[in-house]
């Protein structure tokens, strides 16, 4: 795919001409560009389940235009019927994923318009969720582009930058989270070199970011995991940013596995470890990160799903969590589309959401 081709990607919306869910099919990356138009709702919750859409943004976009989709097919001749089968539907897309808190807070948003319509015939309820899942849509893409000018504030041109996982265009609707301040440095003339994490065991940052930033035109080399240490210690790293699926009231922040040892690696090599996260992923039910539910993947993922023959003994015991906790005295700072919230977490966050998130 060509550069300025992926600049203007969405990878997630609703196709205003045939009223489908358009996604880019991120397990076919790098090798394949494949989109699917889904419209059905079991196929929905298998694109997020499968990760042929990822990343929490993304994720709760796919999830707004789903069950709108799904309240479409809903046959309901009162408000209450309506209302029993949409609960139904936004169960069953919620099931799909469990630590991504966008998921959930997309699907509530959702049924806050079904609740404010509690006095309207079933009918006129579907424009109006077709209006909101649209609001997220773009709201996800300025929020994204709020995240990067803050989050450029950080960086100085010639910086060496190292991420993990894929927190870019292709986890967002456009732009992406972590990676957007790259983006953005990079079209006004800034010089980065990014280092990326492969990430195992489904190496979004080998075949997503690495193929994003090479196709985008910024220069960037892949490691391994267990490299990021020597890179560090190398002094070619002067900061790390990483996205978020959630964050706990206090600052703990849940991302891809491994991200917690690049923020420990970080804090003892004397780098700031910045989390570009938007303020839709920050979960204040939650005082602390060990309260963030940690989704655990198919062991096939580690032993088989990138071999032609299993890399492991059949029948090995396999432990696969698909998230971990950082801590938050390992975060330098947290970028959300409001500013650079910095510790103490559970007094600037509360700030925050006192003077924005009243509508939350």
């Amino acid at each position: 795919m060509a550069a300025q081709t992926l600049a203007q990607l969405q990878t997630v919306y609703l196709d205003p001409h045939t009223d489908t869910l358009v996604i880019l099919d991120q397990t076919q990356l790098p090798l394949r560009t494949v989109y699917l138009s889904l419209t059905k709702q079991n196929d929905i919750r298998q694109a997020i389940y499968r990760l042929q859409v990822r990343g929490a943004p993304a994720i709760g976009v796919a999830a707004a235009i789903g069950i709108y989709l799904a309240a479409k097919d809903i046959q309901a001749d009162t408000y209450d019927a309506f209302c029993q089968q949409f609960r139904a539907a936004k169960d069953h897309l919620a099931s799909a994923r469990p630590t991504a808190v966008n998921l959930q807070w997309a699907l509530e948003r959702m049924e806050r318009v079904v609740q404010l319509h509690a006095a309207c015939p079933p009918s006129s309820i579907i424009p109006a969720l077709k209006q909101e899942a649209l609001r997220i849509q773009q709201e996800d893409t300025d929020v994204c582009r709020a995240i990067g000018e803050h989050g450029l504030s950080l960086l100085h041109d010639g910086d060496g930058i190292l991420t993990h996982c894929n927190a870019g265009q292709l986890a967002t609707t456009r732009y992406g989270t972590a990676l957007a301040p790259i983006h953005l440095g990079h079209e006004r003339g800034y010089h980065f070199h990014v280092y990326a994490d492969e990430t195992r065991p489904l190496l979004q940052g080998a075949r997503l970011t690495a193929y994003e930033l090479q196709a985008n035109g910024i220069p960037v080399t892949l490691l391994c995991d267990n490299m990021a240490s020597q890179v560090m210690k190398n002094g070619w790293v002067q900061a790390i940013l990483v996205g978020c699926d959630r964050v706990a009231a206090n600052g703990d922040c849940c991302n891809k596995i491994g991200t917690s040892g690049v923020a420990i690696l970080a804090r003892h090599y004397g780098i700031p470890f910045y989390v570009c996260a938007p303020t839709s992923t920050i979960d204040f039910s939650l005082s602390h990160g060990g309260q963030i539910p940690i989704e655990q993947r198919p062991p096939e993922e580690v032993t088989t799903l990138w071999y032609q023959h299993s890399m492991a003994p059949q029948g090995i015991d396999v432990y696969n969590p698909a998230f971990d906790v950082t801590e938050h005295d390992l975060v330098s700072a947290i970028v959300t589309e409001y500013g650079i919230v910095r510790p103490p977490y559970t007094q600037s966050l509360a700030r925050l959401a006192a003077n924005h998130l009243q509508r939350a």
